[in-house]
């Protein structure tokens, strides 16, 4: 006879499921890349900033340096542009000394009145009391008189000097007719020159560089 049992049976634990395969392969792939990375960062990208931050730091030593040295040449355009205008002013009477041996005073004095004025120092000719008062600003002053104390004379280029029984002749060239007019002002209130007057005055273009200027000539008496 065949017997039934009808009672739960105890089942037997089950075995871990088996691991998927390839699980394995990609734990190591991504271990792998990951010490890629840290590999290329060391070897690469780290060298990188580090050359970066020492070109960052020699950019700024450098900049310090150029500081430095803007503030040693300061003031250095106006002393150059003051022995620029020096020079041209020696060119200036070096051409007369070469045309004629003229008397010192009369040199230093064209000298004074080449002179532009540096800040508040203004280059006069040298003047009597009666003259400088006619050629000022006050009530008793001269208007035909007047020069502009301001006038820039590096406008003014001198050609040449003759002086004969002290009649003498100046030539030169100059920007504008103003120019020509504020020389001879200056010239006419000096006590060295007498009778000075403009008697030519000729636009012409220099043919080298087709820069516009006046040729003038002033005349006069020196007073030795």
């Amino acid at each position: 006879m065949i017997k039934i049992n009808l009672l739960p049976q105890k089942r037997g634990k089950r075995s871990s499921a088996p691991a998927e395969p390839g699980s394995r392969e990609i734990y190591l792939g991504a271990a792998a890349l990951a010490g890629v990375g840290v590999l290329v960062f060391l070897v690469v990208d780290q060298p990188k900033r580090s050359h970066l931050r020492e070109l960052r730091e020699a950019n700024d030593a450098l900049q310090q340096e150029i500081n430095g040295k803007n503030r040693q040449l300061t003031g250095y355009p106006e002393l150059k542009k003051a022995a620029d205008e020096a020079d041209k002013r020696a060119k200036s009477i070096s051409r007369l000394m070469a045309a004629k041996v003229v008397p010192a005073n009369v040199l230093h004095e064209l000298g004074e009145i080449l002179t532009p004025p540096t800040g508040s120092q203004i280059h006069q000719p040298t003047m009597t009391e009666e003259m400088a008062t006619r050629t000022g600003n006050g009530p008793d002053s001269d208007p035909n008189r007047r020069f502009d104390a301001q006038w820039d004379p590096n406008h003014v280029w001198l050609l040449g000097y003759a002086d004969k029984d002290g009649v003498f002749k100046l030539e030169g060239g100059a920007q504008a007719e103003v120019d020509v007019t504020q020389l001879s002002k200056r010239m006419q209130a000096s006590i060295y020159f007498m009778d000075v007057a403009p008697s030519a005055e000729e636009r012409q273009t220099d043919k080298d560089s087709g820069i516009a200027y006046y040729k003038f000539t002033i005349t006069g008496k020196v007073a030795y």
